[in-house]
């Protein structure tokens, strides 16, 4: 049995699938906490407590793998670039191997989305897979054959630090970015981003999901925001396009569900890619906002490419 945690920031999900050495694998147990806020005990705590509901409900012991915000640091072992700061600084695999008494596995929440997907979702029938995260935040994950790709420094997939591609008028020098920069593709592809283009166009306050809600009911300037939106979007998979050439791009997050997305940037991003018949497809998640925790399970026994 495989048990995946997903440590999020409100909540922390966990699952158990049974043993499938192709994917598909059947869901035997599956339960939802909220996320002890600023509290990396009760984090610990909350983590242990859903490992031993799954292996007390199922009868079965399982190895333990687990997606996180941020990254473990290959120089220090301390995760790093966590938006749940009370993480950062700590050896949260170590912790988290002593409570539960064995050995995990843990990986950046997006690494563990892609590898998901990749397995045995949107991406199964692809060698490789760049996974998306559209949401609060922008991450990426690269997964090859089935196994992530970390990257000397455990950042591979990171493109939401870039900078926005063939930037236009007052698109530079761009918002602030929480990593320090500025213009960063996050802050134009996130949640808040969308938000913040309406807001400027429009001064009203809506949040991405009302946007496009108003969008749908009509409002030229909401419409105008998701037609910039997905043209952003095509510039910054571009990018990833002409340096990684993946064989699909997987999109997560509730962002995803925009269905403007799969209508214009498919054709946008031929065009701003560097080849004139481009076949790279982009496709809708097939697990959701569940893909993070069975990606997490994936990670056993084999699901990261490591140094």
């Amino acid at each position: 049995m495989r048990i995946g945690i997903d440590l999020g920031g409100t909540k922390i999900e966990a699952i158990a699938l049974a043993e499938a050495s192709g994917g598909n694998a059947e869901a035997l147990f599956r339960r939802r906490v909220a996320t002890p806020s600023g509290d990396y005990e009760g984090i610990l705590n909350a983590v242990a407590g859903l490992v031993e509901a799954a292996e007390q409900e199922t009868g079965q012991r399982g190895t333990v793998g687990i997606a996180t915000p941020g990254a473990l640091s290959p120089a220090t072992g301390l995760l790093k670039n966590s938006n749940s700061t009370v993480l950062n600084g700590k050896p949260l695999d170590c912790d988290l191997a002593r409570r539960l008494g064995r050995e995990i596995r843990m990986e950046n929440d997006a690494n563990c989305f892609a590898l998901s997907e990749a397995v045995d979702g949107a991406g199964a029938a692809f060698g490789v897979v760049f996974g998306v995260i559209l949401g609060t935040g922008v991450g990426g994950g690269i997964v090859m054959d089935r196994r992530v790709h970390l990257g000397r420094n455990s950042i591979a997939g990171e493109w939401g630090h870039n900078p926005l591609p063939w930037p236009r008028a007052g698109e530079q020098p761009g918002p602030a970015c929480y990593c320090g920069k500025q213009g960063c593709i996050e802050t134009f592809l996130s949640g808040p981003g969308l938000a913040r283009e309406y807001r400027a166009r429009s001064g009203a306050e809506k949040s991405a999901l009302a946007v496009a809600e108003a969008a749908a009911a009509g409002d030229a300037t909401a419409s105008a925001c998701l037609e910039l939106y997905c043209d952003r979007l095509a510039r910054g998979l571009a990018s990833i396009v002409n340096v990684l050439d993946p064989d699909v791009i997987v999109l997560g997050g509730g962002l995803s569900n925009l269905q403007c997305v799969y209508e214009m940037v498919p054709e946008l991003l031929s065009a701003y890619s560097f080849s004139a018949d481009l076949g790279t497809p982009v496709l809708r998640a097939s697990f959701g906002d569940s893909s993070g925790v069975r990606g997490a399970a994936w990670l056993w026994p084999d699901g990261v490419a490591r140094r």
